[in-house]
């Protein structure tokens, strides 16, 4: 990532300037897409814009960016403490029919796993 880029990312507030850039310019930025993901992690303090971010790059492009998608809710598992985008971010990633499959899916990924105990602690699963 060029330094002046890496300047004005860093003094973004809650990681809406990083999304927006990562957004706008996606057709451009394979090779600096690690460095967005850690600036937006490190800004963003809620997980509302990690979590955007997940959820953009699954939709247009879960298989190539799925180490990133990865990095990216881990992060916001524990970022989003209040649970407010998790719900979003379960459905988008894993289906609308996720509680479908729940039980399946908890023992397969560890990050559902996280997120469904987290969404739905008194849970049997």
């Amino acid at each position: 990532m060029k330094e002046e880029l890496k300047k004005k990312l860093s003094k973004d507030p809650n990681g809406l300037m990083t999304y927006e850039y990562l957004a706008n310019n996606i057709d451009r930025i394979d090779a600096i897409l690690p460095e967005l993901v850690e600036n937006i992690i490190a800004v963003d303090r809620t997980g509302q814009f990690i979590i955007s971010t997940a959820r953009y790059l699954h939709a247009i492009g879960p298989k190539k960016y799925a180490s990133q998608i990865d990095i990216l809710i881990k992060a916001a598992i524990s970022k989003d403490r209040e649970h407010r985008y998790l719900g979003d971010l379960i459905a988008d990633i894993w289906g609308e029919d996720y509680r479908d499959h729940a039980e399946e899916l908890c023992k397969s990924d560890d990050n559902f796993r996280r997120i469904y105990k987290r969404l739905y602690p008194t849970s049997l699963i």
